[in-house]
């Protein structure tokens, strides 16, 4: 099965009335509970008997946005499967047809998710965006601003500056159930405000599509449905007959780059968290249980030869050493069986439980051990193993001719193994654009008139191009996935 990014899904708007002007919230169920009542509630609606779709797509379709990407050419290196179906560039390597230097644009769907203005949508299609456009179901336009993005679960906040806008209600993806009716509203090959239905097939479903994340912590607890998305659908919304946002649709499952069947959508309770924590913090606060996991299954079974005193659950084969699991004394063999009251079935389940937490946060693991069922409390830990709240690094940024350049941030280069470069951040350079420069590399070394330089600072980036004007250069590095990638053009 060959999994597909789906570009563009759905953007819903649960029925709203306005009633006062959104505060400054710090949660978008404050922004969302400020700002409106939902008329589906009320005592003046009812769905009516039967099934009716009627109602639903009527109130979302006005909160469907249309989100284009204009996004750096890169001529070389391999294409990345989940963008090849597509025709523009991905962070790995070639995507699209030459377009003689000509900014190819990404096509895909958002949701509005408050009245002044949030926009939630896949990170994949906005990921190394010089512009972002957004179009409104009445045909305005605005620029938007990326607030945040997490790769780790494929989601990007936005912004544009508007008020008084239309948006979806946050519903609660726990609640969903196994053949419940689902609708998905995008912008499939460029037709606006399209709606589809079908019915969640599964959930907390892990298709292995979230690749290459800079930290390998990505989060796959899919909701899976058989409504209709193709491409101009991702980062749109699935909503219920209530009108409410229960998931975000990101990719289908599809062997000819359209829909044959399913697709897949990050769930709403997950994406609320981490679109509240890039509004808050400018970053995913990720907390960590600190284990290693395995679904139960009959083949760990045979490969541990052992029995498993239980059918489904997920299987602890190392805890790391001062973790959260280890402090709350879970040790090798413990088979987790639920995460604060909510029963645990497989790996993606617990993931997507744990993910919602930040650092910091306490909670309560059920688990057998020889046979008995016992429960622990974990304060979970950052990625540097401790409580604090991770806040988002605002290098330095330097500047030449066009091009704004960064430092490499420590994670990173503790991840990817290297002392620095200098990371593009920005390119109005037409000569570097047209050579294939892409926001997000990360140069590592210039080849030059006077040899090989080593770059391990965005200053040192700077400097060398300023000493080196009118030479032909050859520019090394890697993208943050750790691809290696080089252009090359002329320092001007």
């Amino acid at each position: 099965m060959l999994l597909a990014a789906l570009i563009g899904g759905v953007v819903a708007l649960a029925g709203v009335s306005f009633l006062i002007k959104p505060q400054n919230a710090g949660t978008f169920d404050e922004k969302q509970q400020a700002s409106f009542v939902n008329l589906l509630s009320g005592e003046d609606f009812k769905i009516p008997d039967g099934i009716n779709f009627v109602a639903s797509a009527q109130l979302v379709t006005p909160a469907v946005v249309h989100v284009n990407s204009q996004v750096a050419f890169t001529p070389r290196a391999q294409r990345d499967p989940i963008q090849e179906f597509f025709g523009f560039p991905d962070p790995r390597g070639e995507g699209g047809p030459n377009l003689g230097g000509q900014m190819p644009v990404s096509s895909g769907s958002g949701v509005i998710i408050s009245a002044d203005g949030y926009i939630v949508t896949n990170n994949h299609v906005v990921d190394g965006a010089t512009k972002i456009d957004i179009s409104l179901d009445n045909n305005k336009r605005y620029e938007a601003t990326v607030i945040g993005t997490d790769p780790t679960t494929d989601l990007a906040l936005l912004k544009i500056e508007a008020t008084n806008l239309p948006f979806v209600r946050f519903g609660d993806s726990d609640n969903t159930k196994i053949g419940e009716w689902v609708l998905a509203v995008g912008n499939p090959f460029n037709l606006n405000s399209t709606v589809t239905a079908g019915i969640i097939s599964a959930k907390a479903r892990n298709i292995g599509i979230l690749r290459g994340v800079e930290n390998n912590l990505q989060i796959e607890s899919f909701l899976q449905t058989d409504a209709v998305v193709n491409p101009g659908n991702s980062g749109g919304a699935l909503v219920n007959l209530a009108g409410e946002l229960i998931g975000v649709n990101t990719a289908i499952a599809t062997s000819t780059g359209t829909f044959t069947g399913y697709s897949f959508a990050v769930p709403s309770n997950l994406v609320k968290k981490v679109m509240d924590d890039l509004m808050k913090y400018g970053a995913v606060q990720r907390g960590l249980l600190g284990v290693r996991i395995q679904d139960v299954s009959p083949d760990l079974e045979d490969a541990l030869d052992i029995k498993f005193p239980v059918e489904q659950g997920v299987y602890v084969g190392e805890v790391n050493e001062n973790s959260a699991g280890e402090e709350a004394g879970l040790k090798k063999g413990d088979i987790i069986i639920g995460i604060d009251g909510k029963k645990v079935n497989n790996v993606a389940n617990l993931q997507e439980l744990v993910a919602r937490k930040r650092p910091g946060d306490k909670v309560d693991v059920e688990y057998i051990r020889d046979g008995k069922t016992s429960k622990t409390s974990a304060t979970l830990k950052n990625f540097s193993g401790d409580t604090e709240i991770v806040k988002r690094e605002i290098p330095k940024t330097y500047t030449f001719e066009g091009l704004q350049f960064e430092d490499v941030r420590e994670e990173l280069k503790s991840n990817l193994e290297i002392p620095g470069g200098a990371v593009i951040k920005s390119n109005a350079n037409e000569n570097w654009r047209k050579a294939g420069a892409r926001n997000g590399f990360i140069i590592t070394s210039v080849i030059s008139d006077s040899g090989r330089n080593r770059i391990t600072t965005a200053q040192e980036m700077v400097d060398f191009l300023e000493n080196s004007k009118g030479e032909e250069l050859v520019v090394l590095g890697l993208f943050p996935d750790g691809t290696e990638y080089y252009f090359e053009v002329e320092a001007n």
